[in-house]
C-alpha cells in the first residue's frame, strides 16, 4: 500500500541531499506532502527504535495518503561528503557560512523537490521532526511560507535552544528565542509535542501560552495546540499518532481520527533504503570546495545587486541595507543616559568625565567630553583604538596636537572607551563575564566589534545631547578607524566622516578576523559599509594599495547621488592642521 524510492539531488553544485521518498499506492492524487527531517538519533533517518522510528512515521503517513520525503542531515547516513562539524571556524562565520545555514538550505531545496513532483498538491505541505529535526521544522516554517502545517516534536523551549552546531548559527538568538521562531508559523496550524522528562516539560505553562498570544493577534487561536506525554525525549508512537491527527485535520481535512491510528509496519533493511550502499556519493566535493563556492556565490550576488541606476539603488538598500543592520546588530538610540563622573578645568576649556548608555540599557561607556570656553563651532566624536586616552600625550594631561587643533577651532570633543578598550572592561567574577571560547558564543552574544559599533552609535546620541548640535563630525583614528566606518554606515547623522584607513590594509582574512563580525564577509565587508555612508561626506586617509575597500564601487554609489566629490581617498595621513580645516 506504499512505495519507497531512493533519492538524491544537488542543493549546491556537487553537494547532494539524500533520502527516501514514500508514496501511497492504490490511491489517486494529487496528494498532500510531508517533509520530515530527523533528529540526532544514532541512525539518522534510518532510526527505528521504540523511542523514535523515522521510517515508521513515513510508512504510516504514506498509507494515510501523503507523499513523504525523509532526508539526511549533514554527516548522517548517506550524506557523507561533509561532517556534522562543517564550518565551525571563525573565518567561515565571518563569511556567513555555517552548518545550520547549510541544513536549512537543504530543507528549502527539499521543498523544491517535493513541489516538482506531479503527484504532490503544493498547497498542502507539512513538516515535522523531533529534537534537532524539530529545530529544522520550526526554522523552515518560519522562513518558508510553503510549509502550511508544522509539528515540531520535543524541541520548542524557552530555556534550552539546541545543543548542536546545526542548531546554533551566529547571531541567531540575539534578543530572540526558539519560542519566537516557532510562533512565526502563525497563523498556519502549529502543533507542539512535549514531554515531562526533557526541556519541553514547561510547554503547557510557558511556551504554549506565549505562542498562543501571537496566534490570538491573528484571530487564529484554534490553529495552535500542544500535547504533552510522560515519556523521555522521543518521537514515539504516542507522539506520532498526535501528529497524524493534527495533519489529518488540516491537510486531509478529515475528522475520522480512528483511521489515522498507527498500523503495524515492517521497515525495509538499511541496505535497501541507503542511497549509496557503498557509502560513496558521486564526485569529490570537500568542505573547502563548498566554502569556496559559497564565497563565489556571495561575490557574484553582490556584483549583481550593485546599483547602476536609482532604481537599483533602492533595491540595493532594501536587500543589503537590511543585511548590514542585522549583521552589525546595533541600533541608533533615541535617548541616551548621561552620568557625570568628575572632571577638571583647563585655561580655556573644561573636561567632563562621563558614563553614557542607551536609555534603560545600562551598557555604560566611559567617556571624556572636552568643551572649549569660547563659542561652539562644531562637535567631534573621536573613535580611537586607544580609547579616550588618545586625546592626550602619554602619561600626561597635555592634549595631542590634533586635539588642540580641534579645540582651537571651537569644536566640542567626545572621546570614548568602546567595549573592551581602556576603562571599558568587564571585571572578573561579575555577572557580565563573557567567555568567547564557548562554542556557541556568537549565537547569543555580540562580538567585541559589534559591541563597539553600538557604543559609537550611543556616543553619537550623547554628543548631540551634550552639544545641542544635530550634525556632528566623526573622526576614526588608528585601529578605531574600521569600527567607526562600520558604525557610521547605520546612520545619516554625521556632517562629515574622517576615517584613518591604515588598519584596513591587512590581508582580507586577517581583517575579517581582527574585526570579527559574523556574516560581514558575506555581504561585502568594509566596502559595503563605505557604500552605505553615501551621500554623507567621507574621507578615507592613510590609504595604501593594500587597503581593502573597493573605492571604485563606492564611488559609483556617490555618483548616483551626484555627490562624487564628497568621497575622497587620500594616501597621506591628515595633519592636525588639515583635520582642523576639515571642520
Amino acid at each position: 500500500d506504499y512505495s519507497v524510492e531512493r533519492v538524491y539531488f544537488e542543493s549546491y553544485p556537487g553537494f547532494f541531499v539524500t533520502g527516501n521518498l514514500y508514496r501511497p499506492r492504490g490511491k489517486s492524487g494529487p496528494f498532500p506532502a510531508i517533509l520530515t527531517p530527523h533528529g540526532h538519533w544514532k541512525h539518522g533517518r534510518l532510526e527505528n527504535s521504540q523511542r523514535a522510528s523515522v521510517p515508521g512515521r513515513c510508512i504510516n503517513f504514506a498509507r494515510q495518503g501523503y507523499v513523504v520525503f525523509s532526508y539526511d542531515m549533514v554527516g548522517f547516513c548517506d550524506s557523507q561528503q561533509l561532517t556534522h562539524k562543517f564550518a565551525q571556524d571563525r573565518l567561515s562565520q565571518a563569511f556567513g557560512i555555517n552548518l545550520l545555514g547549510l541544513q536549512l538550505w537543504d530543507s528549502i531545496r527539499a521543498l523544491d523537490f517535493l513541489e516538482s513532483l506531479p503527484d504532490v498538491d503544493t498547497t498542502r505541505i507539512g513538516c515535522t521532526g523531533a529534537s534537532g529535526g524539530g529545530t529544522q521544522t520550526f526554522l523552515l516554517t518560519a522562513i518558508d511560507p510553503r510549509v502550511k502545517v508544522a509539528a515540531p516534536v520535543n524541541m520548542v523551549s524557552a530555556h534550552f535552544q539546541g545543543g548542536c552546531l546545526c542548531e546554533n548559527a551566529p547571531g541567531l538568538r540575539l534578543n530572540a528565542s526558539n519560542v519566537e521562531f516557532a510562533a512565526m508559523a502563525a497563523p498556519r496550524p502549529l502543533l507542539l509535542i512535549s514531554n515531562t522528562h526533557d526541556w519541553t516539560k514547561n510547554t503547557p505553562w510557558v511556551e504554549y501560552p506565549a505562542i498562543k498570544k501571537i496566534y490570538r493577534l491573528f484571530g487564529a487561536e484554534n490553529r495552535v495546540r500542544y500535547v504533552q506525554f510522560d515519556f523521555p525525549h522521543n518521537y514515539n508512537k504516542a507522539s506520532r499518532e498526535a501528529v497524524y491527527a493534527w495533519f489529518g485535520k488540516w491537510l486531509l481535512k478529515t475528522a475520522d481520527f480512528k483511521n489515522l491510528k498507527e498500523r503495524p509496519f515492517v521497515v525495509d533493511p538499511d541496505s535497501a533504503l541507503r542511497v549509496f550502499p557503498n557509502g560513496r556519493p558521486p564526485g569529490h566535493l570537500t568542505a573547502d570546495t563548498l566554502k569556496a563556492h559559497l564565497k563565489r556565490l556571495a561575490s557574484d550576488e553582490l556584483k549583481e545587486f550593485w546599483p547602476k541606476d536609482t532604481r537599483g539603488l533602492q533595491t540595493f538598500h532594501e536587500v543589503y541595507g537590511t543585511a548590514l543592520r542585522v549583521i552589525l546588530a546595533a541600533d541608533v538610540p533615541t535617548e541616551v543616559d548621561i552620568h557625570p563622573a568628575g572632571g577638571w578645568d583647563g585655561p580655556d576649556y573644561s573636561v567632563q568625565k562621563l558614563l553614557i548608555a542607551r536609555k534603560g540599557k545600562f551598557d555604560w561607556i566611559p567617556a571624556l567630553f572636552v568643551k572649549p570656553d569660547h563659542s561652539l563651532h562644531s562637535a567631534v566624536l573621536v573613535v580611537s583604538g586607544k580609547g579616550k586616552e588618545s586625546l592626550f600625550r602619554p602619561r600626561s594631561r597635555e592634549f595631542t596636537d590634533w586635539a588642540k587643533a580641534l579645540l582651537h577651532k571651537g569644536a566640542a570633543v567626545l572621546a570614548i572607551d568602546p567595549f573592551g578598550i581602556g576603562e571599558h572592561i568587564l571585571l572578573q567574577g561579575t555577572q557580565t563575564q563573557r567567555d568567547p571560547r564557548y562554542k556557541y558564543f556568537t549565537t547569543y552574544n555580540r562580538t567585541p566589534v559589534q559591541e563597539q559599533v553600538q557604543d559609537v552609535l550611543t556616543a553619537m546620541g550623547a554628543l548631540k545631547q551634550l552639544s545641542g548640535l544635530h550634525k556632528i563630525v566623526l573622526l576614526g583614528l588608528g585601529k578605531g578607524g574600521p569600527v567607526a566606518l562600520l558604525s557610521v554606515s547605520l546612520t545619516s547623522d554625521f556632517q562629515k566622516i574622517l576615517i584613518d584607513a591604515a588598519a584596513l590594509g591587512s590581508k582580507k582574512t586577517s581583517l575579517l578576523l581582527n574585526y570579527f563580525v559574523p556574516g560581514l564577509g558575506r555581504i561585502g565587508d568594509f566596502t559595503i559599509a563605505a557604500a552605505f555612508i553615501s551621500p554623507q561626506p567621507l574621507t578615507l586617509f592613510g590609504c595604501s594599495d593594500q587597503t581593502k575597500i573597493n573605492a571604485n564601487r563606492v564611488n559609483q554609489i556617490y555618483k548616483l547621488y551626484h555627490r562624487e566629490r564628497k568621497f575622497r581617498v587620500l594616501k597621506k595621513k591628515l595633519t592636525p592642521k588639515q583635520i582642523q580645516m576639515e571642520l
